[in-house]
This record gives C-alpha cells, sequence and structure tokens, in this order.
C-alpha cells in the first residue's frame, strides 16, 4: 500500500536536487498543470510528455508526470486542441494530471543529466565543463563567542559553507562588538540604556542563491541577539557544482574508433555522426546532454579529445578543426538515461510509493 504523499512532497524533493533558480531565462520548468496540494496516487518518469504518454499514466492510475523535457515552452494562447501541446494539457487538465518539468536545472547541476551520461561511459575525475557565475552568496555576521559554534553548525546544516568536496567552510576573525540596546529592546546581552562590550566572532560562510531562505532562517533562529547583524553580498565566483556540461577521464585510453563502438553501446543509440578522428587516443571526455554545440569551445579548451553531445549542424562539425572528436549521439539519445536518474532520486526519498517508467518511446526521430 503507497504511503500519502503530496505532489507537492515529489516537486520539493525534485527541486533539492535541481533547484529551479538553476534553470535557463528561455526554460519553462516546475509545475505546468495540477494542484500541488493535492494527494499524489503514482508517478510516471518520461523524457518528453506527449498525448501517449497522459494515457499511459491514466491506465497507471498515475496523477503525476515527471518529464525532463517541458510540453510548455511558449506561452499558449488558445486550448483548442488544433496543436499537440495543447491536446496534451487539455488531457491532462481533464484528467486530474499534474504535469512537472525538470530540464536545464538538472542539466545544470553536478548530479543531474552529464553525470548520468559520465557514468554510463565509465568516466572519473568529473567536473564541470563551463561552472556559472552569479549563483553564489556570502554571508557575513557577526556572533558572541560562546555561541559561534551553535550559529556555524546551524547555518552549514542549511546548505552554507560548502565548496566543491569540502563541507562545514567558513572563515572567522575574533573581534570586539559593542552596542547600546534600546529602551524597548530585550537583549540577550546587557540591559537597556546601558552602553555594552562584547566579544564575537566575524563569521563568513558562501552558500547557493536558492538556499538564501534556509540559510537566513537558521541565522535567525539559532543567534542569541534580538537584532541580528549580518551582510549579504552577491558573488561573481565561478559555481563549480553549477554549469553547462561535463568532463571526465576514462581510467584506461582508448582508440578513438574502439571507445566509439563502446558508446554506441553504452548509451544505447543507433546512429553516431562524427568528426575525423584526430586524436590518438582517448583519455579525457566532454559531454553534454541535449544540443550542446554552444560548449565546444570550452570542451576544447578544457583539453577534451572528444565531445559527446547531440544536435549539431552540419557547418558546425568543421569548428572541430582537428583539435577535437566531436561525437553527435543524438538528443533523445543522450537525455534517454535521465529517467534512470529521477526514478533514483524518487525512489530513495519514497521507497514505498509507485513510481513507473513510461514504456512510450517518444524519441520523434527513427532511423532506416
Amino acid at each position: 500500500m503507497n504511503a500519502s504523499i503530496k505532489i507537492k512532497d515529489v516537486t520539493i524533493t525534485l527541486e533539492a536536487l535541481a533547484p529551479r533558480g538553476y534553470q535557463e531565462n528561455y526554460d519553462n520548468a516546475g509545475l505546468l498543470t495540477g494542484d500541488a496540494n493535492a494527494d499524489c496516487t503514482g508517478i510516471l518518469v518520461t523524457l518528453d510528455c506527449t498525448e501517449a504518454v497522459v494515457h499511459e499514466a491514466i491506465q497507471q492510475g498515475c496523477n503525476l508526470i515527471v518529464a525532463h523535457h517541458p510540453i510548455v515552452f511558449k506561452g499558449l494562447k488558445k486550448l483548442t486542441g488544433s496543436h499537440y501541446v495543447e491536446r496534451v494539457i487539455i488531457a491532462a487538465i481533464k484528467n486530474d494530471i499534474a504535469i512537472y518539468a525538470i530540464h536545464t536545472n538538472l542539466d545544470n547541476v553536478f548530479d543531474g543529466v552529464n553525470r548520468k551520461i559520465c557514468e554510463r561511459i565509465g568516466l572519473k575525475n568529473l567536473k564541470i565543463l563551463a561552472p556559472k557565475t552569479d549563483t553564489l552568496k556570502k554571508l557575513v555576521t557577526f556572533i558572541p563567542k560562546e555561541h559561534a559554534g551553535t550559529v556555524l553548525s546551524a547555518l552549514y546544516q542549511a546548505g552554507a559553507g560548502q565548496i566543491g568536496n569540502y563541507q562545514n567552510c567558513s572563515f572567522q576573525v575574533p573581534g570586539t562588538g559593542t552596542f547600546m540596546p534600546g529602551e524597548s529592546a530585550t537583549p540577550h546581552i546587557g540591559k537597556p540604556q546601558v552602553q555594552e562590550t562584547v566579544e564575537e566572532i566575524r563569521a563568513e560562510v558562501i552558500f547557493p542563491v536558492p538556499l538564501e531562505g534556509a540559510v537566513m532562517a537558521a541565522l535567525r533562529k539559532n543567534h542569541p541577539y534580538e537584532e541580528v547583524a549580518y551582510y549579504l553580498s552577491a558573488l561573481t565566483n565561478e559555481n563549480q557544482e553549477v554549469g553547462s556540461g561535463m568532463t571526465g577521464e576514462l581510467e584506461t585510453p582508448m582508440e578513438p574508433l574502439e571507445f566509439l563502438k563502446g558508446l554506441k553501446v553504452r548509451m544505447e543509440t543507433q546512429v553516431i555522426r562524427y568528426t575525423a578522428l584526430s586524436r590518438p587516443l582517448i583519455k579525457k571526455v566532454a559531454v553534454c546532454g541535449g544540443s550542446g554545440s554552444f560548449l565546444l569551445s570550452k570542451a576544447i579548451q578544457a583539453g577534451a579529445d572528444i565531445f559527446i553531445t547531440a544536435d549539431f549542424k552540419y557547418h558546425e562539425f568543421f569548428d572541430a578543426d582537428g583539435k577535437i572528436i566531436i561525437a553527435d549521439i543524438g538528443h533523445y539519445e543522450s537525455e534517454a538515461f535521465t529517467k534512470e536518474l529521477l526514478q533514483e532520486v524518487l525512489r530513495k526519498k519514497f521507497p514505498t510509493f509507485a513510481i513507473n517508467f513510461s514504456k512510450t518511446v517518444t524519441n520523434p526521430i527513427s532511423y532506416l
């Protein structure tokens, strides 16, 4: 028997993995149809939400579809059923089915689409290929010395102080704080209208922008002062945990043709379009799920021997220019295992709940 969960319980879990704040500005991730407060009867995981997928959800008793690609990408001006997008939305609404999309935000997180590709290929030493900027903030606060450990522990629990593989990172400087509580104040230290001097710690921590609410709530809840002194600063630092594409290395270098044959099997693709085999061996690999041609220069700069992605146009293949091998494995094929990733995350959180793979093949391209 499935334990009772709400649709919002599922979306909260997905957004903990890939906050919507990390989606590209052209994207439309999030809950597209449905009531977040409704009970969830079952989850159907798919790459694309098509009419066939909605009918499959109806047959399986699932009232939540979790898709990688948003069915609503641009604004809809009418719902007459004249286009497949309109028909999907109409069918979902008529049957009380919620549709949730987790798209470029899942592309951009470290444990997202690209890591799954790297796992399929067997790569190690993974790094974001093009780290994003403007996704971090710095908190500076002033804490009585004896409370510094408690406050910082709470900030760490809320997600602050993580830099790459390092946790609980902070910078601390001892100093002296002075203040005079007002007549109506109820100070933790001192008395109203009496000047006070306190040994304090100036503490600095970095945190991802989507965690600002949780970090500030932890600060206010655990700081002993009635009025908490702090500064928030936006950072332009590269965030090594968030960005486009990924690089990794093979444990043992391979000849290009041998590698491509293995890639075809591991990614279950029927066709690979590739450029001249200009590298003697494949050691460092760059990947990007979906349309990744915009990252070619980054892959070359990173010293990758091959760049695996999709949707390269004819003239863009020339841009390899003998510096790298381009391997276009197809858009659907590059992201097909995203379904496994989503199912793994949801089953870990909801181990007794019905989380099903869609059996509908949504790839619009056929090969002869």
